[in-house]
Parts: structure tokens; C-alpha cells; sequence
């Protein structure tokens, strides 16, 4: 392998090690919220602010962000986003009122949008083009192990030592990854023969591109509102398991994301996306309306959440075709727009579950809890008619261009 080739390995790492952390930031709520909660005196409302606010962050910097990657690269972004990561989780630490947490979980989705975006970036720039998915997979493989261990491991550390205590721990990693990338990533700049403006209008005009966005984001309740939040105390109160095992339960989805290949490769055999998104938005439905339902033990939970973890891949599949309804010039800004509107529904799903909690307060919790999580199945029905909608159309135009190139 030469030097050059080396240099981008390494520098590739660094981008998905950096998704990993902001993964695991992301998942930090769902392990802490009986402790922030207890800390800052909040109730499920208001926790579902806070969990929420990051997703604000993350998708309103998602475009602008991207607009600084092309213009000043990857180096000095990534570690200012890094940073800003840190910032945002100091407030846990020294904060006394519960608005600067929410404040800084905000700043930790800014920070943490960089992580992505930089990844899409710098596969493009120093790899092969026929690499791009092979190493967006290996990608998404280390930011879901930082899922992962963002589960169980840190619960037991929150346990021994105070979440306080484990905050402080990941902020000061924060502060050395950002030195180490500032001083390892080179300077890429890229240039565009095209104006911001015409490439934003392409992309956002494009009625297909927006469909598929919009139908993806209301079938990702499973990842960002039950993983992410609001999964392992469900678990606890509807199932009655003590912590760690409802935390280990549910990054059970994000051990089943690892596997997202196996979506990718069913899609890329038959030809069929839509319908491959179809069919994974229908077993998360059925594995969700189970769930809710409270037909499941222990074993079929686990397989059941790992299932849907697999099926979670769908929105890889989603940004891959709404890229292709666009020019090349503008399929990069694509992917990041497609995955800002993908993001922005999790903010829609831990407001409206901690919302719906809180109004049923007065109910036993399992009851409250298992009412904010039937969102879930309901918007996962709506996303899934819709790509089944789409797939229909879809192989309606094939056939109809197969009969006017044969006449």
C-alpha cells in the first residue's frame, strides 16, 4: 500500500471513528434519563425536549455544514465540530437549570452532523467511486458499535461511577480526538463549477427526491425514537426488565444494523428497492405492533428488535434512489439533504412520544408508555403504503417503457 493510499485509510478511520462518538452521544439520553431527569427535575415532556433538541442541531447545520466541507474541507470542520461536541456536553456537568442541557444538545447535533457529511465526503474524495458503498458500510458498521457500547457498557459505568462522572470522561476524549484530527487530516479542498443556490434549488425542487425523503423519515421511528430514547425505559415499565437488560434489548437494533448489507444485497439482486423498503417497513410493523401489543418475551424481543434493526438499512437504501432522481453534479448535496430530512423526523418522534406520556401521567406508566410508543406502527403503516405506492408506480413506467422501445 503506498503512502497516499495509507493517508486515505487513515484518514477515513478518524471520520468513522468520529460517527462512532457522535453515535454515541446521540444514544447517551436513552442510557441517562432516569438521572437527568432526577437532576434537573424534568418530566417525560420536557426529557423529550432535551433527547429531541439534538436532532434540531443536527438537521438544521446539515446544508451549511456541507457547504463548509466544499469550501474549507474536512480539517478544520470536523475538529471544530468535535469541539462543539465537547461544548455541548459540559452543561450535564455544571448546569443547574434545565435549558443549558438543552442548549447543549443542540450544539452536540451540530457537531455531530459533521460526522456523516465528512464520511460521505471524504470516501468521495480518496476512494474509487465503485468503493463508495463498500466503504460507507464499513462506515456505518463502527458508528453502530459505538451504538452498541453506548448501551450496556456506559449504563455500567453510569452505575459505578455516576453519569456525571462518565460525561466528563467522554469530554475529555472529545477534546483529544479533535487535536488528533486537526493535526492528521490533511487540507482537501474541492471546487464547483455550479453556485450553492442552483445546486439547492435542484435538489429541493425535485418533487421524487422529496417524496422518498419524507416517507423514509416517518418509517425511522424505530432507530431514533424507540433506540435512541425512549426503548430501554419502555422495556422497563410494559416488561418489568431491570436496566441492563433493557438497554442490552435494545441495542439489539443497532447489532441488527451492522448486518445492513444483507438489505442492500436483496435490493441490488432483484432490482427492486421500493419494494425491498416496502418489505422492511412491514416486518418493523409487525414487530412493533407485537411489541406494543405485549406478545413478546425476552427471546422474541431480541430476535425481534434484531430483525428490525437489519430492516433499519432502508434508509440506506432511500438516499442511495433519491440520488439518482438528480444530476451526478448534485448527488452528493442529495444524500446530505435526504439525510437531514431523515434525521429531522426524530426530532417529531421524541417530542410526540414524551407528549403523549405526559398526557396520559394519570394512567399506570406501562399504560403511558405503551400509548407513546404505538406512534411507532402507525407512522411505519403510512411510510410503507407509500413506497408501496411508489414501487407500484415504478414497475407500471418500466413496463410501459419496455413496450414503447419494443413497438
Amino acid at each position: 500500500m503506498s503512502t497516499s493510499r495509507s493517508m486515505a485509510w487513515c484518514v477515513w478511520l478518524i471520520a468513522a471513528i468520529f460517527y462512532a462518538y457522535q453515535y454515541i452521544l446521540r444514544v447517551m439520553p436513552n442510557i441517562m434519563l432516569s438521572d437527568i431527569m432526577s437532576q434537573f427535575s424534568i418530566n417525560a415532556a420536557l426529557f423529550g425536549q432535551f433527547s429531541g433538541a439534538y436532532y434540531i442541531g443536527y438537521c438544521l447545520m446539515h446544508l451549511p455544514i456541507g457547504i463548509m466541507l466544499d469550501r474549507f474541507g474536512p480539517r478544520k470542520v470536523m475538529s471544530g465540530c468535535i469541539l462543539l461536541t465537547v461544548i455541548g456536553l459540559l452543561p450535564i456537568i455544571f448546569a443547574e437549570h434545565w435549558v443549558y442541557p438543552v442548549m447543549g444538545r443542540v450544539l452536540i447535533g451540530i457537531g455531530s452532523s459533521a460526522a456523516i457529511l465528512s464520511t460521505f465526503k471524504i470516501i468521495r474524495m480518496m476512494f474509487d467511486e465503485k468503493h463508495f458503498s463498500r466503504m460507507l458500510s464499513f462506515s456505518v458498521t463502527i458508528g453502530l458499535i459505538g451504538a452498541i457500547y453506548g448501551g450496556v457498557p456506559v449504563s455500567y459505568m453510569c452505575e459505578s461511577y455516576g453519569h456525571k462522572v462518565v460525561v466528563e470522561i467522554f469530554a475529555l476524549l472529545g477534546l483529544s480526538f479533535a487535536c488528533l484530527t486537526y493535526f492528521i487530516v490533511p487540507e482537501i479542498d474541492s471546487k464547483s463549477n455550479t453556485t450553492v443556490m442552483s445546486d439547492l434549488k435542484t435538489v429541493f425542487t425535485n418533487r421524487k427526491v422529496m417524496l422518498i425523503c419524507c416517507l423514509a423519515g416517518l418509517m425511522v421511528g424505530p432507530m431514533e425514537g424507540f433506540a435512541d430514547a425512549w426503548g430501554s425505559e419502555y422495556l422497563k415499565q410494559v416488561y418489568s426488565l431491570d436496566t441492563n437488560k433493557a438497554n442490552y434489548l435494545t441495542s439489539m437494533i443497532y447489532i441488527g444494523m451492522c448486518f445492513a448489507p444483507v438489505l442492500s444485497r436483496i435490493a441490488e439482486k432483484t432490482g427492486y428497492y421500493f419494494g425491498t423498503i416496502f418489505g422492511a417497513g412491514i416486518v418493523m410493523l409487525s414487530a412493533f405492533v407485537l411489541l406494543v401489543a405485549g406478545q413478546l418475551n425476552v427471546s422474541t424481543i431480541t430476535i425481534g428488535l434484531f430483525i428490525v434493526g437489519i430492516c433499519c438499512a432502508y434508509q440506506i437504501l432511500a438516499i442511495y434512489k433519491a440520488s439518482t432522481y438528480v444530476s451526478e453534479n448534485v448527488a452528493g448535496l442529495t444524500t446530505a439533504v435526504a439525510n437531514m430530512i431523515i434525521m429531522s423526523f426524530g426530532y417529531l418522534f421524541h417530542s410526540m412520544i414524551g407528549l403523549i406520556i405526559k398526557l396520559f401521567s394519570n394512567s399506570p406508566e406501562a399504560t403511558a408508555y405503551s400509548y407513546g410508543i404505538s406512534i411507532i406502527p402507525i407512522t411505519l403503516s403510512i411510510g410503507a403504503v407509500g413506497f408501496l405506492m411508489i414501487a407500484y408506480a415504478e414497475r407500471e413506467t418500466k413496463k410501459v417503457n419496455k413496450m414503447i422501445s419494443v413497438n
